[in-house]
């Protein structure tokens, strides 16, 4: 940004400048994070940064509100997340502060922002330095409280959640067993906002691929299935024989029952239980619960192509025989480099035919 033009839209923020034209300088900052130059040479300012991030708590609600907006556009931006985590410190601790203030009326705004800064692994590693145990705890409570906030609806706690659980320390969190946190997610899957279901689903998909955790999370203590498998079943009937091969909690389900209507969030749930099966301890359990009933009628319901061709990935392990002795566990056995790429160009091109 030219200096002269920085310089002038500080003096213009001041706080001792009337409010209208600070306003106004704000609208323009405002109309420049809206293009990729624009973020860019905003994100060379500290100063200006800085500024804009202390107008979040202006009295006036149209400049706080016009401050989270700049926020968020330049949170979007992957390839402005260093600059502005390094240029602003007070940023990640700032934005928290504001997020767990349940009578913040922008916290939405706010939640979106830290939403966009937790995407990436290294700026998620510095989201979960400032947040530590207590902050995650905190978190997890105001996800977990209804209307925590009058002001906003707090949809994207979900996927924040579920961007802290791309790294090990954010799993571990969720997945510790003396703090019972996975299971008070378990019935949000089901509930709220397309958003949040598919953050809670996504964050449970994440927690998966801790393969250790898998027979606890499919034994009476979590009993993580169910809830996988309710928003994929329908109301079909079965035989006496099925039905009782079913948990309980997907037995007798009413003719009307719908599945979950959004085509990825089924496809997650899908690839959480196909992630479960990656262990032999897993896979008996799974089998053993009715699932590839539940899967074989969701195939002949489902109309996406890449949430079938998931559905069939799945089916092929339910109804498959076991890996040899030395491979049960499908997460620890190394693919060579030419195999892999083989298996992916198959899969284009299965997924390919599956869309013509």
């Amino acid at each position: 940004m030219d200096p002269a033009l920085c310089s002038e839209l500080l003096s213009f923020l001041k706080p001792e400048t009337r409010a209208d034209v600070r306003a106004q300088a704000l609208e323009y900052i405002l109309g420049v994070s809206g293009t990729p130059e624009g973020r860019q040479s905003l994100c060379a300012e500290p100063r200006l940064l800085q500024v804009v991030l202390d107008l979040t708590t202006e009295q006036s609600a149209h400049v706080a509100q016009d401050a989270h907006h700049v926020l968020v556009n330049l949170t979007s931006d992957p390839t402005t997340h260093k600059s502005l985590l390094g240029h602003v410190p007070t940023l990640l601790p700032s934005l928290l502060t504001l997020l767990q203030d349940p009578t913040c009326p922008f916290s939405d705004s706010t939640c979106t922002a830290l939403c966009n800064l937790s995407r990436e692994e290294e700026s998620c590693q510095s989201f979960l330095q400032t947040l530590k145990q207590e902050g995650l705890c905190q978190l997890l409570h105001m996800l977990c409280t209804p209307k925590y906030n009058g002001h906003a609806s707090l949809d994207y706690l979900g996927p924040l959640v579920c961007n802290l659980t791309q790294l090990p320390e954010g799993r571990d969190f969720i997945l510790d067993r003396d703090r019972c946190v996975i299971q008070r997610l378990l019935p949000y899957v089901t509930a709220g906002s397309t958003v949040r279901k598919g953050g809670i689903v996504g964050t449970l998909r994440n927690c998966c691929f801790n393969h250790r955790d898998h027979e606890w999370l499919l034994s009476d203590q979590v009993d993580l299935l169910p809830f996988l498998l309710l928003p994929l079943a329908g109301g079909e009937e079965y035989t006496d024989e099925e039905m009782e091969s079913l948990p309980p909690d997907l037995q007798y389900l009413p003719e009307d029952k719908e599945r979950e209507s959004d085509p990825d969030i089924r496809k997650m749930l899908i690839e959480t239980v196909q992630l479960l099966c990656a262990t032999a301890g897993g896979r008996r359990i799974v089998r053993q619960k009715g699932t590839y009933l539940i899967m074989r009628e969701l195939h002949s319901w489902e109309r996406e192509s890449y949430v079938s061709r998931a559905c069939e990935k799945l089916i092929q392990v339910l109804i498959g025989d076991e890996p040899e002795a030395g491979l049960e566990n499908l997460m620890e056995v190394t693919v060579p480099p030419d195999l892999e790429e083989t298996f992916t160009r198959v899969d284009q091109e299965d997924e390919g035919s599956l869309d013509q």
